[in-house]
C-alpha cells in the first residue's frame, strides 16, 4: 500500500500499488556527493568494527606490493653478471660467468612472485569476506528502513529512485570496497616505492622519466572529460531505447490491434540509428587516449633508453640497472592512470553511499507509545472526529470532518478523483499522521493501537490484485499465519476459488509467475477474496473490480464479497449502482471533505451533489466510472 503515484493516476490507484512490476530502471549513475566529508565519516562508522581485518588488508597489500617492487632491482643484477661476463669473453679476457648466482637470483624472484601473488589473493579474499559483511548490514538495515518510513516518503521518490539505491547504489559501495581501496593502496604503494628505486639508480634518468607525466595527464583529463559526456549522452539514449522496448512489449496487443507495428518499428529504428551514433562516437573518442598515451610513453621510453645506454657506456650506472629502470618507468606509469580511474570510482561511490545514508537518515513513521495496545480485537464502531489533514504544511485536504460509522455497516464512498476517498482510508490504517482531531475504533483512539495491531484488524481487496510468485495455496495462507490446509480450502471455498482451483494441474499447488498471468483476471480477484476471508478481518476495504470479467465470474465475485462483508465494517470505493443501493451508508466526497451523507434515495431526494453525481457517472448498465 506504501506505494508512490504519478501525478496521472488516481489516488485509488495510488492506493493499489500501480507500478508496473518487471520495469527495467534506467537510474543515472551519481556523479558527486553533496557532502563528502559528512558521507565519508557515516561510510568510517561501517568500516570500524571491522578495523583489524582491514588493517591486516592494508598490510598485505603493502607488502605483496613491495616484492613487487624489489623484483625489477633482483632481475636486473642477475643481467649485470652475466652481460659482465660476457663482455670480458668477448674482450679476451679470462671469465668465469656465475650460473650458480644467477640461478639463485632465478630462485628468489619465483619465491618473491609466489609471495607477491600469496599475499594479492589472500589481501582479496579477506576483504571479501569484510566487505559482504559491511553490505550485508547495510542491505539488511535499508530493507528494515523501508519497512518502518511514512507513506508521504513514497510520494516523494520514485520507485526507480528507491530501486537505485537499494540495488544499484549499494552494488556500487560493495564493488569499490572489494576492489578500489585494495587497487588504491598498491597503487601509492607501487608510485612511492618506484619512484624511490628509479631515483636511487639515476636522479636524471628519473627526471627525464617525470617530464612527460604532465603531458599525459592533460591529454587524459582533456579527452577523459569529453568522452564522459559522450558516455552519459549514449546511456540517456540507451534509457530511451530500453523505454519504448519495454512499452511496445507490455503493450503489444494494442500495437498490433491498431496495426502499429510498422510505426513501433521505425521509432525504435531511429532511437537505435542514434544509439549507434553515440556509442561509436563515445567509444572513438575514449579509445584515442591509450593510443596518444602509447605515443607519449614511448618518446619517454626512446630518451630513457639512449640515455641510459650513455650512463651504462660511461660506468655510471651498470646494464642491470639499465633494465630495472626501464621496466620501473613502466610500473610507474601504470598507476598514474589508474588514479583517474580510481578516483572517478570513489568520488561515484560516495555519491552512491551519500544517497544510500540518506535513505537511512529519513524520518520514520512516529513511533509507537509504552502504552499502545497489542491486542485489541473491536465489533467495528468507527469516528472520525473534527479531523484535518494535509498532505503539506501550506494546504489542507480535510478539515473538522467528522463521520460516525456502526460496527457492520457498510460504507460506501464516493466522489471525483481526488476527492480524498483513499486518504480518508490512509488516515483510517494511520499511513498518515492527522494534523488535528482523531480518529478513533470502538471509542479507542487509532494513535494508541500498536501500528502492527492495527493494521491487522483490516482486510482489503483491491482493484488491482496483488499476488506474488509462488503457489495459489502460499498467496491465500498470506492473510493468516500458520494457516492449516483445512482452512485455506474452507475459505477458498467460501470465495467461490475452490472449483477452478481443482480444475488446475497442480490444484493448489499450482505456481503463480511474476505477474500471474498464468490465471485470469477474475481468478485473481476470487484468490485475494479467500485470503481476505482466511484473514477474518474486523473491517474490509473493498475496491470493488469487476469490469474486466465476464458476468459469471463477476456474480461469483459478487457472491464471495457478499459473503466476506456480512457482519463486518466494510469501506467500498464504489464503482457499481448495486453497491451504493445496498449500501447503509454513502459518503459523497469532495475536496477532502463529506459533503453529503446518507442512503441512495434520501440523498437523491436531495437532488444535490450527489443526485448530479449519480447522473452523470452512472451508465445504462449501472457502472460507475470515475475520471482519472
Amino acid at each position: 500500500m506504501n506505494k508512490k503515484y504519478d501525478q496521472g493516476d488516481s489516488p485509488r490507484q495510488a492506493m493499489h500499488g500501480r507500478v508496473g512490476r518487471g520495469r527495467m530502471f534506467m537510474a543515472t549513475p551519481p556523479q558527486k556527493a553533496k557532502n563528502i566529508k559528512k558521507t565519508f565519516l557515516h561510510l568510517l562508522h561501517y568500516l570500524g568494527p571491522h578495523s583489524f581485518p582491514l588493517l591486516i588488508v592494508f598490510a598485505i597489500s603493502i607488502c605483496g606490493t613491495i616484492f613487487n617492487i624489489l623484483a625489477p632491482k633482483i632481475l636486473g643484477s642477475a643481467t649485470t653478471i652475466l652481460f659482465e661476463g660476457v663482455m670480458k669473453r668477448l674482450g679476451g679476457l679470462p671469465a668465469v660467468i656465475d650460473f650458480n648466482r644467477i640461478g639463485q637470483i632465478l630462485l628468489l624472484l619465483v619465491f618473491i612472485y609466489l609471495f607477491s601473488e600469496a599475499f594479492s589473493y589472500l589481501g582479496q579474499f579477506i576483504m571479501a569476506g569484510v566487505v559482504q559483511k559491511i553490505v550485508f548490514r547495510m542491505r539488511e538495515e535499508t530493507y528494515a528502513k523501508l519497512s518502518h518510513l511514512p507513506l508521504k516518503f513514497f510520494d516523494g521518490h520514485t520507485h526507480g529512485e528507491i530501486l537505485s539505491r537499494v540495488i544499484n547504489d549499494m552494488d556500487l559501495i560493495g564493488s569499490t570496497l572489494d576492489q578500489s581501496l585494495t587497487h588504491l593502496i598498491s597503487a601509492i604503494v607501487t608510485v612511492s616505492g618506484v619512484l624511490v628505486m628509479m631515483l636511487l639508480i639515476s636522479p636524471i634518468m628519473t627526471l627525464v622519466a617525470l617530464v612527460t607525466l604532465p603531458l599525459s595527464y592533460l591529454v587524459t583529463a582533456k579527452i577523459a572529460g569529453y568522452s564522459q559526456k559522450r558516455f552519459a549522452e549514449q546511456q540517456r539514449v540507451l534509457g530511451r531505447l530500453n523505454g519504448h522496448i519495454e512499452e511496445t512489449y507490455g503493450g503489444h496487443i494494442i500495437v498490433k490491434s491498431f496495426g502499429n507495428e510498422d510505426k513501433a518499428i521505425r521509432h525504435f529504428k531511429k532511437i537505435n540509428d542514434k544509439l549507434y551514433d553515440t556509442n561509436w562516437r563515445a567509444q572513438f573518442v575514449s579509445g584515442i587516449i591509450m593510443p596518444l598515451l602509447g605515443f607519449i610513453n614511448n618518446i619517454s621510453y626512446v630518451l630513457i633508453c639512449i640515455i641510459g645506454a650513455v650512463f651504462v657506456v660511461q660506468g655510471k650506472i651498470v646494464i642491470g640497472d639499465l633494465q630495472a629502470f626501464i621496466q620501473y618507468s613502466k610500473n610507474f606509469r601504470e598507476p598514474i592512470v589508474q588514479f583517474a580511474n580510481i578516483a572517478n570510482i570513489i568520488q561515484s561511490t560516495l555519491a552512491a553511499a551519500e544517497r544510500v545514508f540518506e535513505l537511512l537518515d529519513e524520518e520514520e513513521e512516529r513511533t509507537d507509545d509504552e502504552q499502545s495496545l497489542v491486542e485489541f480485537a473491536p465489533r467495528g464502531d468507527i469516528s472520525f472526529q473534527k479531523v484535518t489533514f494535509g498532505y503539506s504544511a501550506e494546504t489542507t485536504l480535510m478539515k473538522d470532518l467528522d463521520i460516525c460509522i456502526e460496527a457492520g455497516q457498510t460504507v460506501a464512498v464516493v466522489g471525483p478523483t481526488g476527492a480524498g476517498k483513499t486518504t480518508l482510508v490512509n488516515l483510517l490504517m494511520r499511513f498518515y499522521e492527522i494534523d488535528g482531531g482523531k480518529i478513533t475504533i470502538d471509542g479507542v483512539d487509532i494513535r494508541h493501537i500498536e501500528r502492527g495491531t492495527l493494521r491487522s484488524l483490516f482486510g482489503m481487496v483491491l482493484q488491482d490484485t496483488w499476488l506474488f510468485q509462488g503457489t495459489i495455496r502460499d498467496n491465500i495462507a498470506y492473510g493468516k499465519e500458520g494457516a492449516t490446509d483445512e482452512e485455506i480450502k474452507r475459505a477458498a471455498g467460501a470465495a467461490h476459488a475452490d472449483h477452478f482451483i481443482g480444475t488446475l494441474p497442480g490444484g493448489y499447488n499450482t505456481i503463480l509467475n511474476e505477474e500471474a498471468s498464468n490465471i485470469s483476471q477474475g481468478q485473481k480477484q476470487l484468490i485475494t477474496i479467500a485470503r481476505a476471508i482466511l484473514a477474518d478481518p474486523a473491517i474490509l476495504i473493498l475496491d470493488e473490480a469487476t469490469s474486466s470479467v465476464d458476468t459469471r465470474t463477476e456474480l461469483l465475485i459478487q457472491k464471495a464479497m457478499a459473503r466476506l462483508m456480512k457482519g463486518r465494517t466494510s469501506f467500498v470505493i464504489a464503482h457499481r449502482l448495486s453497491t451504493i443501493r445496498d449500501a447503509d451508508i454513502i459518503l459523497v466526497m469532495d475536496e477532502g471533505a463529506v459533503v453529503e451523507k446518507g442512503t441512495n434515495s434520501e440523498l437523491l431526494s436531495l437532488d444535490g451533489f450527489y443526485a448530479a453525481l449519480y447522473q452523470s457517472r452512472f451508465d445504462a448498465g449501472g457502472s460507475y466510472h470515475e475520471a482519472g
